[in-house]
């Protein structure tokens, strides 16, 4: 989108998993846009081969880089001169480098100098001399739990309301969702996966009393779902999809603007017909 820092998103293999994907393009996304996605590591490693859908579902490119000395690590080169290319071309506002090694700090101080926004994400192992020399550091080992707990307070809100339907029988029913429940389908983006989407974006983004633009919301959506599209679920416009979400309130500008209109988390009285 127009206006929007453009990032490189370098990723070290060597040091992070595949199970962070998710966080690390979403949160990426409420910075700006990942222009560059490359991931450096020895792909020809056994241990790399669960990388191989990932890479594809989010459009990531691997950088071969082998092993030529034992014990030296040759990824960490080979993403320091790609950052200093791309940091020379001048096609990027920031960089977003996934490590929780502390060997890229010089690298991370080396961009700020430049002027470089620099984003650094990895798991609380991280050594502190690379935090501090990034703007900001998103643990993403944190995030992955509280995902975790999310999902958990999901499905006991389920099982609740079930039972609460169930009045007549004395055991409570113990809901097993499948597995991959709450995750993108294989064809396209999932209801779920996207309610999931605009409830975080709400959260990160809002303001001090809680609201967010509806058009700012749309462009998040669609930055960590490109396949997004309100007509996918029965809905001709924006608004009206999310107002269909249970416990959001909408309000229009403070001037009665119904063309800028604001979302937050809330209770809803009444809940309007597809349009």
């Amino acid at each position: 989108m127009a206006g929007e820092n453009k990032f490189a998103v370098l990723i070290d293999a060597d040091n992070i998993s595949e199970k962070y994907i998710k966080f690390i393009m979403d949160e990426i996304s409420n910075e700006g846009v990942a222009t560059y996605k490359r991931i450096y590591g020895d792909w020809t490693k056994p241990s790399f081969s669960s990388w191989k859908s990932v890479l594809l579902e989010h459009s990531i490119t691997p950088i071969q880089q082998y092993g030529y000395t034992q014990g030296k690590n040759a990824t960490d080169s080979a993403m320091i001169i790609d950052a200093m290319d791309i940091l020379y071309s001048g096609n990027v506002e920031g960089f977003c480098l996934v490590t929780s090694d502390s060997d890229f700090t010089r690298l991370a101080a080396r961009l700020r100098e430049s002027g470089m926004d620099v984003v650094g994400m990895g798991e609380r192992k991280t050594p502190k001399a690379f935090i501090s020399a990034c703007n900001k550091f998103k643990y993403l080992d944190i995030l992955l739990e509280q995902s975790e707990k999310e999902k958990e307070q999901l499905r006991k809100e389920i099982e609740d309301r079930i039972n609460g339907t169930q009045k007549s029988k004395k055991e409570k029913i113990k809901i097993n969702l499948p597995e991959g429940f709450l995750e993108e389908d294989e064809e396209m983006t999932s209801l779920e996966t996207i309610v999931d989407s605009v409830i975080s974006i709400i959260r990160e983004k809002s303001d001090e009393d809680g609201w967010v633009f509806i058009g700012d919301l749309g462009g998040m959506l669609l930055k960590r779902h490109p396949d997004f599209d309100v007509r996918n679920f029965g809905f001709n416009k924006l608004t009206p999809f999310i107002s269909s979400i249970p416990d959001l309130e909408i309000r229009a500008d403070r001037h009665g603007n119904i063309n800028l209109m604001y979302v937050r988390e809330g209770t809803k009285k009444e809940q309007p017909e597809k349009k």
